[in-house]
C-alpha cells in the first residue's frame, strides 16, 4: 500500500498477531554441512498448507542488498534468490502447495507510479554519483586517505522491471531451481509448485491473490486450507484479510531500522559519505582478520497471524443499535477500504489523513458515527456503494480543518522542543572533549582491541588544556573536517551548517491557514477553487480511482511497459531502436523522458516523500511510434514482449506426476482439466508446454557455477487457472464448512467481561505450548550462580520440580481420537514424511479437532508413495547445496565471466534417497 508506517502503526496497536518465528539453522559435523530436513514437523507447532511467495520482496533484497557485499555478477544473484527461498520453505514448510509470483505488467495506474519511482531513482543515483565524487577530490586535495576507487559496473535495479532481458534469465533459474529440489529435498516430495514468472501479466501479490479467489470459487476448494504468503508489502495484510480464509498468515523479516551501512568512499562504518574525512581504516582483531567481517546479524523472520487481527477487528468494529444485521465480514471489507484513503499503490493518500497521527482510528470512528445513517455497508465482495462513500468523505471534509490546525500547532511545538534541546546540548557541551587514553570507556572495555593508547600522555594532556583554553591545536592526533579545521580524535564532530533551525520545505499551500482550499487548488491544479465544477471533476475521478482498486485489470504488453516507466538512463535495456526513441531529439515521444524534473514534496520534509512532476504518457502516442520499430525485434525479444502464464512443477512421488507424463506421450493439444482429487481440490486447465522440464531428460543449468541435473525425475507443464465470465463475483464470505480458529485474544484485549468463556494464555501458534521448564540440573546449576537469601526473587529457595516430570509430551485425548505425540497432532497423514497409512486406515488430524472423514481428494491410495526415509545428508560443496560444475560457460551481458570459486563434489546429488 504506499503507507510505509501502517505495519509500525498495526503491530502497535494489535501486538498479539505478532508471532516470532522458530527456524532450525543447517548444522554442521566434521565440516560437513547437514541442511535442514523440511518434512519434519513444523517447529512452530504449525502446520502450513500453501506458501505463496511475493518474489519482488525476495530479488530486489538478494540483487542489491544494503547491509552486506552485494553479489558480484549475475550468477551470485540468482544462488542468493535460491538460499534465500530454500531459508523461508525451511521455516514455512508447505504441504501442499508452493506458489512463486514475479512481477509481471502492471496496470496502467499502477504504472504511473512506477515511472515516478524509477525516473527519481535514476536522478538520485546520479546526483550521488557527483556528490560522491566531489567529496573523494575534497578529501585528497587535504590529504586524507581514501582506498582506490574501484570500476566495477553499476547494478541497475531498474533491470528487475518485466520484459528485460535479466527477468528472462531469472525465470530460466527459478525452473532449474525447482527441478533440483523436487529431484533431491525430501521437504519438496509431495509438493505442487507453481512459478508465475515475469510474463504472465500483474503484480506478484495480486496473482496470488487472483489464484486464492479463482480456488476457494470452487466446489473441490477445502475450506480449512491454512495459507501462508510471503512479503513486506503492507497491502498484502489487505489482500489477506479480503480472502476472508479463516486461516492465513504473513511471514515476513523483521523491521531493524538504522542498520549500519559502509561508507561509500572509505567502507568504514559509522559515517555517511558527506561526513567522511579520509582517516585509514582502522585494525579489526589482533592480526586484521575480521577486516572483512560486517557489524549485523541476519534477519529474524515473524509471522503475522490474520486470524487474531480478525479478533481485534471484530472487536473494533462491533456496534450496537444497528439498522442492519452486523456482519464481521463485511465490517472487514469497509474497513479494508477506508485504508485506501490513506494510501495506496494507485493514488495518493488524503492531505488530512496520516497514518502517523491516527488516520485510521479517526476513520473507524466516523465509519462508526456515519454507518448508522447510510442504512448499510460500504463494499460488498468488491463493489463500491458511492452514496455511502460519498457521506463518509463529507464526515472527513468536515474535520479537515481542525486536523490541519492540530497537525501545524504539533509540528511547531516538536520544532520548539528540538530547538531548545539542541541549545541545551551546546550549553552542556565541553569545549574539548579529550581523545586517546583520556576518552571516557565504559568498565573492562579499556584493553579490548578496539582502545587507544597514547603514544605521549603528557602532550595530550596539554592540547586538551590549550584546546580549553583557546583556539585547537594541530598535533599528530587531530583529524579535520570538512571545512578544513581541526577536530581531536574522539571529539564530537561540529557540522558548520548546524544552526538552531533546520531550513524547512518551502509550503505554498499552508494546509493550516484559512484559505488553503484556494491555494491547494491554484498551486495542484492552476485553477480556482470556486470551479465547481472541476473540483466535482477531481473529486469523482479520484472516487473512481478507488473503486478501480477493487477491481484489477491489464493491457500493456513488457517492452512497451518498459517504455512507459524507464528513463532514458534505463534504455540499455531496450532493442537499440526502441532505445533510440528515449534518446533522440527529433523522437515524436522525447518529451515523455525529461533529463531533469521537479519534486513536489506536498507539505513533505524528505524528497523521497514528494511526487515526481513528469510528464503523463499518452498511450495513444506511445503505441504510436512503436508501431515503426516493432519489426526491428529479434525473435528473442518478440518471446520476451509475449505474455505468458503460469507453469506447474511436480516431482516423481506427486499423484499428478503420472497424469502429466501421460498427456505428453499422448501429444494432447487441447486444454485438459486438473483432476481435483489428485492434487487437493485445485482445479484449472493444463496445456503442454513447449520448453516443458520432462523425467529422465537433462536440465541445463544457467547458472554457470552449477551442475546440469543428469538424472531428472521432475515434471512441468503449463496451468491455467480457472476462467469465470467476467460480470461474475467472488462473493466476500467465508465459505461453508470453514471453522474459525481458537480465539487468542484475553478477554481485555477482546471485551470487559469474558461472558462465561473461559481463556487460556497462548503462546505461538499452538494452544498446548507450554513454556520452557528446568530440570534438576539447571536448578542445581543457578544455586551456585545465584545469590542465595531468604527466599525472594524468582528462585530463592523454592524446590525443584520433582524427578519424574518431563513435561507434556502428549496431547489431551480428543473425542474419537487416538493418542498421539504432540509432535505428530499438527500433521496429516497424507502429508507425513513417512509415507500414507492404507487406505482403511486413515484418519485426518486438523490441528488440535476430532477426526473427520476424508475430503475426496485424499482418499486416494497413493502407490507410488513408498515409504520414505532419507539416508544420511550428504551437503556438497557449493552455494546453497547445489552441486557445482566447472565454470565452462561464458559470463552473461555486463558482468564478467569468472564467479566465485567451489570445489568439485561428489557425483551424489543434494540429498541421498532410497
Amino acid at each position: 500500500m504506499g503507507v510505509p508506517a501502517f505495519f509500525r502503526w498495526l503491530s502497535r496497536k494489535y501486538p498479539s498477531i505478532i508471532v516470532n518465528c522458530v527456524e532450525e539453522k543447517p548444522k554442521e559435523c566434521n565440516g560437513v554441512k547437514i541442511p535442514v530436513d523440511a518434512s519434519k514437523p513444523n517447529p512452530n507447532d504449525v502446520e502450513f498448507d500453501n506458501l505463496y511467495l511475493d518474489m519482488n520482496g525476495i530479488i530486489h533484497p538478494c540483487t542489491h542488498p544494503e547491509d552486506k557485499p552485494a553479489p558480484k555478477n549475475e550468477d551470485e544473484m540468482m544462488v542468493a534468490i535460491f538460499e534465500y527461498i530454500d531459508r523461508l520453505f525451511n521455516i514455512v514448510r508447505p504441504r501442499r502447495l508452493l506458489y512463486m509470483a514475479i512481477d509481471g505488467v502492471a496496470p496502467r495506474a499502477k504504472m504511473n507510479q512506477q515511472r515516478s519511482r524509477r525516473f527519481r531513482a535514476s536522478k538520485e543515483g546520479m546526483e550521488a554519483a557527483v556528490e560522491k565524487q566531489r567529496v573523494r577530490e575534497e578529501i585528497l586535495s587535504k590529504g586524507g586517505f581514501l582506498p582506490p576507487e574501484e570500476i566495477k559496473e553499476r547494478f541497475d535495479s531498474n533491470c528487475i522491471t518485466p520484459g528485460t532481458e535479466f527477468m528472462d534469465n531469472l525465470a530460466k533459474c527459478l525452473r532449474y531451481y525447482i527441478a533440483d529440489r523436487l529431484n533431491n529435498d525430501p521437504g519438496w516430495k509431495n509438493l505442487t509448485v507453481i512459478l508465475s514468472d515475469a510474463s504472465a501479466p500483474g503484480e506478484g501479490e495480486h496473482k496470488i491473490m487472483d489464484y486464492i479467489r479463482r480456488q476457494r470459487a470452487q466446489p473441490n476448494h477445502d475450506p480449512n486450507t491454512h495459507h501462508c504468503l510471503c512479503g513486506a508489502d503492507a497491502d498484502l495484510i489487505m489482500l489477506g484479510l479480503a480472502t476472508h480464509e479463516p486461516n492465513f498468515t504473513i511471514i515476513r523479516e523483521e523491521f531493524k531500522p538504522n542498520k549500519p551501512k559502509p561508507c561509500g568512499l572509505c567502507n568504514q562504518f559509522g559515517h555517511e559519505i558527506k561526513d567522511c574525512e579520509g582517516l585509514p581504516r582502522e585494525k579489526k582483531g589482533k592480526h586484521d582478520e575480521l577486516a572483512d567481517s560486517l557489524p549485523c546479524a541476519e534477519g529474524e523472520f515473524i509471522f503475522l497471524r490474520l486470524n487474531v487481527l480478525r479478533e481485534y477487528l471484530e472487536r473494533e468494529l462491533t456496534m450496537a443499535s444497528l439498522p442492519f444485521t452486523f456482519d464481521v465480514e463485511r465490517s472487514i471489507d469497509d474497513w479494508v477500504f477506508m485504508c485506501f484513503f490513506v494510501g495506496n499503490d494507485f493514488l495518493p493518500h488524503l492531505p488530512s489523513l496520516e497514518i502517523r497521527e491516527g488516520a485510521i482510528d479517526r476513520l473507524v470512528n466516523i465509519y462508526k458515527n456515519v454507518v448508522h445513517k447510510t442504512g448499510g455497508y460500504l463494499t460488498e465482495s468488491g463493489y463500491v456503494n458511492l452514496q455511502r462513500v460519498q457521506m463518509i468523505m463529507l464526515a472527513v471534509g468536515e474535520v479537515e480543518d481542525s486536523i490541519f490546525k492540530k497537525r501545524k500547532d504539533d509540528e511547531d511545538s516538536f520544532r520548539r522542543r528540538q530547538k531548545e534541546k539542541r541549545k541545551r546540548m551546546k550549553r552542556d557541551q565541553p569545549a574539548f572533549s579529550p581523545g586517546g587514553i583520556l576518552t571516557p570507556h565504559a568498565l573492562g572495555s579499556r584493553n579490548s582491541p578496539g582502545s587507544q593508547v597514547a603514544s605521549n600522555p603528557r602532550q595530550a594532556a596539554y592540547e586538551m588544556r590549550m584546546q580549553n583554553n583557546s583556539s585547537p591545536s594541530v598535533s599528530p592526533n587531530t583529524s579535520f573536517t570538512s571545512d578544513g579545521s581541526p577536530s581531536p580524535i574522539g571529539g564530537i564532530k561540529r557540522k558548520a551548517e548546524d544552526s538552531d533551525s533546520e531550513p524547512e520545505p518551502e509550503d505554498n499551500v499552508r494546509l493550516w491557514e484559512a484559505g488553503w482550499k484556494q491555494r491547494y487548488y491554484k498551486n495542484k491544479f492552476d485553477v480556482d477553487a470556486a470551479d465547481e465544477k472541476f473540483r466535482r471533476k477531481v473529486v469523482q475521478s479520484y472516487v473512481e480511482g478507488l473503486c478501480w482498486v477493487l477491481r484489477y485489470y491489464y493491457q500493456f504488453k513488457p517492452l512497451e511497459q518498459l517504455m512507459g516507466v524507464f528513463p532514458a538512463a534505463s534504455g540499455n535495456f531496450l532493442p537499440p531502436s526502441w532505445r533510440k526513441l528515449m534518446s533522440d531529439p527529433d523522437s515524436s515521444i522525447i518529451d515523455f523522458y525529461p533529463e531533469d524534473f521537479a519534486i513536489d514534496l506536498n507539505g513533505k520534509k524528505y524528497a523521497w516523500q514528494g511526487v515526481a512532476l513528469l510528464p503523463f504518457v499518452d498511450e495513444r502516442r506511445l503505441r504510436a511510434a512503436l508501431e515503426e520499430v516493432y519489426p526491428d525485434l529479434t525473435p528473442e525479444e518478440t518471446k520476451r514482449n509475449s505474455l505468458g502464464g503460469d507453469v506447474l512443477f511436480v516431482g516423481k512421488h506427486h499423484p499428478l506426476h503420472d497424469f502429466i507424463l501421460e498427456l505428453y506421450q499422448t501429444g494432447s493439444t487441447e486444454p485438459v482439466d486438473v483432476p481435483p482429487e489428485l492434487c487437493h481440490g485445485m482445479q484449472g486447465k493444463f496445456s503442454l508446454d513447449e520448453e516443458a522440464v520432462l523425467p529422465d531428460q537433462i536440465v541445463c543449468s544457467p547458472v554457470p557455477m552449477l551442475r546440469d541435473l543428469a538424472q531428472n525425475t521432475a515434471i512441468s507443464i503449463n496451468f491455467k487457472d480457472p476462467q469465470f465470465a467476467e460480470d461474475y463475483i467472488f462473493k466476500a464470505v467465508m465459505l461453508p464448512g470453514a471453522r474459525k480458529p481458537a480465539p487468542v485474544l484475553k478477554p481485555s484485549d477482546w471485551e470487559k467481561s469474558s461472558n462465561g468463556r473461559q481463556w487460556k494464555p497462548q503462546l505461538g501458534f499452538s494452544r498446548d505450548r507450554r513454556p520452557v521448564h528446568l530440570d534438576q540440573a539447571a536448578f542445581r546449576t543457578l544455586g551456585h550462580v545465584m545469590p542465595r537469601g531468604s527466599g525472594a526473587g524468582v528462585y530463592g529457595n523454592a524446590a525443584p520440580p520433582p524427578a519424574t516430570y518431563q513435561g507434556n509430551l502428549y496431547r489431551p485425548l480428543l473425542r474419537g481420537q487416538a493418542q498421539i505425540p504432540k509432535l505428530m497432532s499438527n500433521m496429516r497423514p497424507q502429508d507425513s514424511w513417512r509415507g500414507p497409512p492404507p487406505l482403511f486406515q486413515q484418519q485426518r488430524f486438523d490441528r488440535g479437532v476430532g477426526a473427520e472423514p476424508l475430503l475426496p481428494w485424499n482418499r486416494m491410495l497413493q502407490t507410488q508413495n513408498a515409504a520414505f526415509q532419507p539416508n544420511q545428508y550428504q551437503m556438497l560443496a557449493g552455494p546453497g547445496g547445489y552441486p557445482p560444475r566447472r565454470d565452462d560457460r561464458g559470463g552473461r551481458q555486463g558482468y564478467p565471466r569468472e564467479g566465485r570459486k567451489y570445489p568439485l563434489p561428489p557425483p551424489s546429488g543434494r540429498y541421498s534417497w532410497n
